[in-house]
């Protein structure tokens, strides 16, 4: 972790550095990368304990300051408006795109419709996600940190009002600093509130993925909304305004598991943000006119630590905190085309190359490697899995439970009964008659519906079922007296939709006294 006094300096010398290198002055900027001191007790050098020191990032202007922008424009725009999407799926479905109906309860997203018993298929989006995640990290180091995770979208967001609102981070800087005045109380209560009524509305699009966007949102401006949906719409309101506002960078380097996983997922082929060390040292302040000569590249002006969203110093290596935005790319070449040198001192590329650069010789991006060829063949395999299991899939399915209270019913005649509960999930929108019957059961088996019929000997039932719904059906099945039997009968529940020809079958265990043997 960088410890304060290094964050301090360099924070309150960058923009004078900047301003000295480009003046021409003979003051020397305050030098980066220096070691941490720890700050606790002043007495106690020994000390392990360092207060946090808020980071002030500057803005910049470059290439990846613009593709950062970009997205951040493409996924707010994605979050806030998806959930007005609308999708016929007929007259009695609902017609959003995108929803997840908790008292359906399913899943709608588009065409596809996803009930509880099918939850596999979001654990299978989780294992895609993952090993997306795993695969482009193998590649390109924390690209996702960097650009579309929602805690560095929402920052960048809340980041761009403060600085609307307060100036860069000079004027930052200077007004925290500052007693307290008309100006100061004005604009941090303003910036606050910008930074409320976003959170707000971020917690409340989250809600509409639950409830119809339309109806959700009338009835929480006009107070009839559950309890239920506006507490989570606090809660959601709550977290986005503290992690996005005022953790920011913590966020990144104590909470999220993250940072500690990638260096699993990296080697020395990864593409990650660089210091061209073999190039940029010996560091030192440069006087415009004066010789490069028997010195490196870099200038020592800090402009990458002033620029870093959490406040670290690319210069000392790959780090955890690093989240591999390329902002400091941004800087550090805006600085090289001041000073008349080489733009991407700071660069994206893999320690291989770097090595070899260092030496003189040219090395290739090796793109196929072993671990690429794991994550991608996993990824492609469990996406084939999901794939067929989605168009595979039956629009029925029956499950039965067998009374276990009791096992069984000894008739006054002498034939056995075994109770059953069945429960068959249309998921089709229209009605349909299902045929149900009895396999592998002895002859004279009696299948027995409650309220509907009985047939014998492997005849069909018919059962009707609503469309998009779960019928329950009460079943019983009789073997008579003078039928051999054995203890346990194992036997399948056929049900068959005649018109479409697609059904579904349940293995069952048909129960009754030990059988006498003579």
């Amino acid at each position: 972790m960088t410890g304060p006094n290094t964050l301090l300096e360099k924070a309150a010398a960058a923009d004078a550095a900047q301003a000295s290198f480009e003046n021409g002055s003979k003051d020397k900027p305050a030098p980066g990368g220096r070691k941490p001191r720890p700050k606790g007790n002043p007495s106690d050098s020994n000390s392990l304990y360092a207060d946090h020191v808020k980071v002030y990032p500057k803005a910049v202007k470059g290439k990846y300051r613009t593709i950062k922008w970009a997205v951040l424009i493409f996924c707010l725009a994605f979050y806030y408006l998806a959930p007005w999407l609308r999708w016929d799926r007929g007259a009695e479905a609902p017609n959003q795109a995108l929803l997840i109906d908790i008292g359906a309860p399913r899943a709608y997203l588009f065409n596809i419709e996803i009930w509880p018993q099918e939850v596999y298929f979001i654990t299978g989006l989780l294992v895609l996600g993952a090993l997306g995640l795993f695969l482009v990290t193998s590649l390109f180091g924390r690209l996702w940190c960097g650009y579309t995770c929602p805690q560095t979208v929402w920052t960048d967001l809340f980041m761009l009002v403060e600085r609307w609102i307060e100036g860069d981070r000079g004027a930052r800087m200077r007004l925290d600093k500052a007693p307290l005045s008309f100006e100061k109380v004005w604009r941090k209560t303003v910036k606050h509130t910008v930074w409320f009524a976003i959170a707000l509305a971020t917690g409340g699009a989250w809600a509409l993925y639950f409830n119809d966007a339309p109806t959700f949102l009338v009835d929480f401006f006009t107070g009839t909304a559950t309890s239920m949906q506006y507490f989570f719409v606090g809660l959601f309101t709550a977290t986005t305004y503290v992690l996005a506002g005022w953790a920011r960078e913590q966020v990144c380097t104590y909470m999220c598991p993250w940072p500690r996983f990638q260096a699993a997922m990296l080697d020395d082929q990864s593409m990650v943000v660089t210091y061209e060390s073999w190039r940029g040292e010996k560091r030192g302040p440069h006087k415009a006119g004066t010789s490069w000569e028997g010195r490196g590249d870099c200038i020592d002006c800090g402009q990458c630590v002033a620029v870093c969203p959490t406040g670290i110093d690319i210069r000392d290596g790959i780090q955890l905190e690093c989240i591999g935005c390329g902002l400091c790319i941004d800087s550090c070449n805006e600085i090289m085309a001041k000073v008349g040198r080489p733009q991407e001192l700071i660069t994206f590329d893999t320690e291989a190359r770097q090595r070899a650069r260092a030496q003189g010789g040219r090395a290739k991006w090796q793109i196929i490697r072993p671990r690429v060829l794991i994550y991608a063949a996993l990824l492609l395999i469990v996406s084939a899995i999901m794939l067929v299991a989605l168009l595979t899939r039956t629009t029925v399915q029956v499950s039965v439970l067998r009374d276990r209270a009791p096992l069984f019913v000894t008739l006054s005649d002498g034939g056995v009964r075994n109770g059953y509960t069945l429960k068959i999930l249309n998921k089709r929108r229209e009605p349909v008659d299902f045929q149900l019957s009895l396999e592998d059961m002895p002859p004279g088996a009696l299948l027995t519906v409650q309220d509907v019929g009985e047939v014998r000997d492997g005849q069909p039932v018919v059962l009707p079922t609503k469309g998009d719904k779960v019928a329950t059906f009460r079943v019983f099945v009789t073997l008579p007296p003078d039928r051999k039997r054995d203890e346990k009968t194992e036997f399948e529940f056929l049900l068959h939709n005649p018109v479409r020809g697609e059904g579904d079958e349940y293995h069952a265990v048909f129960v009754g006294p030990h059988p006498v043997r003579r």
